[in-house]
């Protein structure tokens, strides 16, 4: 495997749960988890719901302290927040009364980048994602999947090291969810960034990633990490419909159904 881009050591976190004024109870969402991810990699991460998934990206984006373990990013210890790290959310969070040039603009403003230089990193990624021509409109006048490309050119506008994906095609259409995974992967292609993306859609995981991450039910563990070894690129390839993406999807299916039935399953004694 290629030199690491992200590195997690031993990572745990738990929650306090207030359950009356004078009890608390301690949850532990996540223990001990290990992952490297490679430069340029595109990993998937897949779990029962609950199993910590959103937490665990929400940690390595330094938005969540976590309790034990070790996150580097490009051999940097993570401590919080960082530019080299990008978050595209499920619900768009595009600013309404900005247009789409505005919403991909406002972190190279924040960052302090002048003006001009601004304007021709802007107009690269609204063509990038295919909205050339829609600079002036406002969120409300974009479909689902538009409001989308506009949360995506605004994480590549500032140009990270690794972007964090978080169910972002969770709110669409069927159809428009299968077209953005396409324009996704044609971006990816261009600009080799480092992905990690969460999906509670086991078919989107095989058509994405390189490999996929399985967590158990919580505390949630790594429970497996799966090669997916499809050709790409994917859209040129029609892997959706070959044997070995039924194999694969079959496969990441059985082990998140045995870990649902865990979680079902009563206490023991």
């Amino acid at each position: 495997m290629p030199q690491a881009k992200i590195s997690i050591r031993g990572l745990s976190k738990a929650f306090v749960k207030r359950e009356a004024a004078d009890e608390q109870t301690r949850v532990e969402v996540l223990k001990d988890i290990g992952l490297e991810v490679a430069d340029q990699e595109f990993l998937c991460i897949v779990g029962p719901s609950g199993c910590g998934k959103t937490t665990f990206l929400r940690i390595i984006d330094g938005l969540i302290p976590f309790d034990r373990g070790e996150i580097r990013i490009d051999g940097r210890s993570v401590a919080g927040p960082g530019q080299d790290r990008g978050m595209v959310f499920q619900s768009f969070g595009l600013l309404p009364w900005r247009s789409v040039y505005g919403n991909v603009a406002i972190g190279l403003e924040i960052a302090g980048i002048p003006a001009e230089r601004q304007r021709l990193i802007v107009d690269r990624w609204i063509e990038m994602v295919g909205l050339k021509g829609f600079e002036r409109h406002y969120p409300h006048e974009l479909s689902g999947g538009m409001q989308q490309r506009v949360g995506i050119a605004r994480v590549l506008a500032i140009d990270p090291a690794v972007i964090l994906m978080d169910e972002p095609f969770g709110a669409l259409d069927a159809q428009t969810r299968e077209f953005m995974q396409e324009e996704l992967l044609r971006i990816w292609s261009r600009t080799k960034k480092t992905v990690v993306f969460i999906t509670h859609s086991i078919d989107e995981a095989v058509y994405l990633a390189d490999r996929v991450v399985v967590m158990s039910a919580r505390p949630g563990r790594i429970e497996e990490i799966l090669a997916i070894d499809l050709p790409r690129p994917r859209w040129e390839y029609d892997v959706r419909g070959t044997p070995r993406f039924a194999e694969l999807r079959s496969h990441i299916w059985k082990k998140l159904r045995q870990e649902q039935v865990t979680m079902a399953a009563p206490p023991r004694d």
